[in-house]
């Protein structure tokens, strides 16, 4: 455990950031099991689904939670399977 004042101060962000970034994180893994879901099933809903998705990730990315390219290859791998599901 940190003994100085700021070690202890820079620890708690720590904890904090982490507990922030989890929820989010967390959010992201299951809007994009509903999408993949969706795109199983075959529904209509998977748009839907995929735009909800895309939302999430990108905010994600916003945050800082998700790099920017992680959060591009993400979208586009969802895209992918929704447009060879459609066709």
């Amino acid at each position: 455990m940190a003994n100085h004042k700021s070690a202890l101060k820079r620890a708690g962000q720590n904890e904090r950031r982490r507990m922030r970034n989890r929820t989010v994180q967390t959010r992201v893994k299951n809007v994009v099991k509903a999408a993949r879901l969706a795109i199983s099933q075959e529904g209509e809903d998977a748009v839907g689904k995929l735009n909800a998705a895309k939302s999430a990730i990108d905010k994600a990315a916003k945050k800082g939670v998700l790099h920017q390219k992680t959060a591009a290859r993400k979208i586009s791998r969802l895209t992918k399977q929704v447009n060879s599901q459609k066709a």
